[in-house]
């Protein structure tokens, strides 16, 4: 493989404690209403799985996922957005469900805003399924509130595995 294509391909890691300055800009460049240092910091202490992309040094994503209980849900999957439209957030994603595969995790589960086509097309893509709604979930800055689509991919394979589509 040639330099040129290895330096365009992001290196996925943990997340560590200096990390969290970057991932904030990154949070507050893509979102309107992002995620706080805090609550970033806290999904590190409790030992979320929190991974970055990272390319030449520069944070160009991140992700986050609790497991437990037999299941996963995908909390946080944020790519700053001069690096959206290359693929970034399929990988992240991607590397996120075999995360969850490896806990033994049967579902993945994930809410997204009913307004962000981009994510709800890629998660539909990957084999997520619209399971419910949650009205009023996130705040809006035109309206008051938007509703959280929400979605489940299961991770069993062989028969009777899946939802109906």
């Amino acid at each position: 493989m040639s330099a040129v294509i290895q330096e365009l391909q992001p290196t996925l890691r943990a997340m560590r404690e200096g990390d969290l300055g970057a991932v904030f800009v990154n949070e507050r460049a893509a979102y309107s209403h992002p995620w706080s240092m805090g609550i970033l910091r806290d999904c590190l202490r409790v030992g979320y799985h929190c991974m970055v992309a990272e390319f030449a040094g520069e944070l160009a994503g991140h992700a986050v996922l609790s497991t437990g209980a037999g299941e996963a849900h995908l909390l946080n999957l944020c790519v700053a957005p001069d690096w959206q439209g290359r693929g970034l957030g399929r990988r992240l994603l991607r590397r996120m469900l075999r995360i969850a595969r490896e806990k033994d995790a049967d579902t993945v589960y994930l809410e997204v805003r009913a307004s962000n086509h981009v994510a709800r097309a890629l998660y539909e893509s990957e084999g997520f399924c619209e399971i419910g709604r949650r009205k009023g979930y996130y705040p809006h800055e035109r309206h008051e509130r938007e509703d959280a689509v929400v979605y489940a991919k299961p991770m069993l394979t062989g028969s009777g595995a899946g939802f109906p589509r």
